[in-house]
């Protein structure tokens, strides 16, 4: 197996795992996935932070918001391992409530990661709404 194809195997199912955990307002299994080693990032659709203790704040505020995940899907377009560093470009496909109402939504996210006692980790998210009207590029697989 590569180095990418271990790290997405070690990686990409916990993380969706943990998205969908969140969308459903429990926040413990994305804080997990992230680094508590600063520096850490959030360019976040909804909030910027950094450093973990802001960070870790936000994702807590964010599970706060979600119930009722209904579908979450991850979406791979590009990723990349080397050494110790990894990235995951794609989208996010989600269909959750948001303050008590429905909401499908899909967010272009990029994902940095950090290799830590063996364990990938991610220092650095950032997603946004893609442009209305643009077409989404092909995707891994």
């Amino acid at each position: 197996m590569s180095e990418l194809d271990d790290f997405l195997a070690s990686t990409v199912s916990r993380q969706v795992q943990a998205e969908a955990a969140i969308h459903n307002g429990d926040a413990a299994p994305r804080m997990a996935m992230w680094s508590t080693k600063d520096p850490v990032t959030l360019f976040g659709a909804m909030k910027t932070n950094s450093g973990w203790a802001d960070v870790s704040s936000t994702f807590r505020w964010l599970a706060s918001r979600f119930s009722d995940c209904t579908s979450y899907d991850l979406e791979l377009v590009a990723a990349g391992a080397s050494g110790d560093l990894a990235y995951t470009v794609g989208y996010e496909h989600t269909t959750a409530s948001v303050n008590g109402a429905e909401q499908s939504y899909t967010l272009r996210v990029t994902h940095v990661y950090r290799r830590e006692d063996g364990e990938w980790k991610i220092v650095h998210r950032h997603g946004d709404q893609p442009p209305q009207g643009q077409a989404l590029p092909h995707t891994l697989g």
